[in-house]
């Protein structure tokens, strides 16, 4: 098993959908790339993100930036949907460089990866986010989220050994 940080606007809709996918076995909403280990205190620098863990002999890499291109706009610079400022900005971290390097070649094959804006670096710093924060769309359906509901359940029951990307 493999984790990767995947950073997409609101954490609530990101974890809604990722955890739909096949080849993800957990999520948990968090923050990367902050320069504290703390929840409190003023904001410093994290985006918000997805704890991803997954089967590699399932989904690749290269497949979960797939689906996160699917939920996000890649030019969008920290806003996706009416979330704006620096911690909506869209991201891929991780703690393992081949994963960093298998990100950032997704992004150099498309024809527009000089107008992408979505960040990817080595995780410096992960800090769980509170409890109200984890599955809050499973838990309480009708909160906001920038992404369209029908995009959210589309993986829902796809089978875990089919390959999109």
């Amino acid at each position: 098993m493999e984790t990767i940080y995947l950073a997409g606007g609101c954490l609530w809709g990101v974890q809604e959908f990722v955890r739909t996918l096949p080849g993800v076995l957990s999520t948990e909403a968090g923050r990367a790339n902050g320069t504290t280990d703390t929840l409190d205190g003023e904001y410093d620098g994290y985006a918000e993100c997805v704890k991803t863990t997954f089967d590699p002999d399932v989904v690749t890499v290269n497949d979960l930036m797939g689906y996160l291109f699917e939920i996000i706009d890649p030019y969008s610079i920290n806003q996706q949907g009416i979330d704006v400022g620096e911690k909506y900005r869209t991201g891929v971290y991780s703690e393992e460089s081949r994963h960093v390097m298998e990100a950032q070649a997704f992004i150099d094959r498309r024809s527009d990866a000089k107008r992408i804006a979505v960040e990817v670096k080595p995780l410096t710093n992960y800090v769980r986010s509170a409890d109200e924060h984890q599955d809050r769309l499973t838990r309480c359906p009708d909160d906001y989220c920038h992404i369209p509901k029908d995009l959210l359940t589309k993986y829902q029951n796809v089978s875990s050994s089919k390959r999109l990307f």
